[in-house]
């Protein structure tokens, strides 16, 4: 999976749901390259339908096309600001997430599992637009969102996004990853916060 340097990342449409699956393709030739799913306890589904999904768990793991792990992103319950975590196959932690507590445009701070500033996300307020930056502004990433149409914005939740990755980072699967991990943070996590069970 993380051969790619861009990928189409792309929510599967479900009605009633109380968690989100993604499937993840290589941009440029459209192979299928696995999967991002939640995983959550049965309290934590059933507690969805009645608090904000912010205020509660989530894991999120990443499966390549033989349906093995490849990373995970993982959150526990907050309340002001979010830590989420991103743990490789084997459960060691790789790098993490803070949100940022006062961003008109967006975004969050990345750092690594030995507490440096890896990269900070950057959004756009006019537009789904993010970019992951270091410290020194060399730009590691974008994320950018794919309208799928009038009727599916109206009637679902469901996105697709573009994830494209610095050539930079060809040869640095960790760092990848965490880029990787970043644009999924974005929605399944980040954003997460205002979509109901219906998407």
């Amino acid at each position: 999976m993380l051969e790619a340097d861009r990928f189409m990342v792309k929510e599967q449409v479900k009605f009633l749901k109380t968690v989100q699956k993604y499937d993840i393709f290589d941009y440029e030739t459209e192979e299928h390259l696995g999967t991002a799913e939640e995983k959550l306890s049965g309290l934590v589904q059933t507690l969805r339908w009645f608090l904000a999904k912010s205020w509660l768990p989530t894991t999120v793991v990443v499966r390549d096309h033989e349906d093995a792990v490849v990373f995970k992103i993982r959150r526990g319950a907050f309340f002001f600001q979010a830590r989420v975590e991103v743990l490789n196959a084997d459960n060691e932690l790789i790098g993490y997430f803070k949100s940022k507590i006062f961003s008109f445009g967006g975004g969050f701070w990345v750092y690594d599992a030995k507490d440096k500033q890896f990269a900070e996300v950057k959004g756009n307020f006019f537009g789904f637009d993010y970019r992951v930056l270091t410290p020194d502004g060399e730009e590691l990433g974008t994320v950018s969102k794919k309208w799928g149409g009038a009727l599916k914005e109206l009637f679902t939740s469901a996105d697709t996004y573009m994830v494209e990755v610095s050539e930079d980072l060809a040869e640095q699967p960790v760092a990848k990853m965490l880029v990787l991990a970043a644009a999924l943070a974005i929605d399944v996590i980040f954003k997460s916060e205002d979509r109901g069970a219906i998407g």
